[in-house]
């Protein structure tokens, strides 16, 4: 299926006990595990949704990320996780993320994730389906 022009979406959080640290401070795995739900739902839209590729065994995969934290969020902060589709190449993709806290619009993180398509159960890479290209 060919991709929209611009492909993005919006996941809320609220930041739970779980997500943060002795001080009260979101950490960094709390925000990628926030990234990961909105990249998710960003990928059904590229019509890749979970029951999809349990099917076809065909998953995108993660090989890179790049994270800059700006200001921490903290307990009981309510959170919106911005993901779009960043890039296209041949045989990876970009995503590109920010994280906003939603009372004062602050930009706490910025992210970027290179993904590739994998073939399972062989961990066989391949290319972009060429209607996205």
């Amino acid at each position: 299926m060919p991709l929209p022009a611009e492909l993005r979406h919006t996941t809320r959080e609220e930041v739970m006990f779980f997500d943060t640290d002795i001080g009260g401070v979101v950490h960094n795995l709390a925000y990628l595990r926030m990234i990961e739900t909105c990249r998710t739902k960003l990928a059904g839209l590229m019509g890749m949704d979970l029951r999809g590729m349990a099917d076809s065994k065909l998953y995108p995969v993660v090989v890179r990320t790049e994270i800059d934290y700006k200001r921490p969020a903290t307990l009981g902060d309510a959170l919106l996780i911005h993901g779009r589709l960043d890039e296209l190449q041949r045989a990876r993709f970009w995503c590109a993320f920010e994280v906003r806290r939603e009372s004062d619009d602050a930009l706490l993180i910025t992210c970027r994730q290179c993904l590739a398509l994998v073939q399972m159960p062989e961990g066989r890479p391949v290319r972009l389906p060429a209607e996205w290209l």
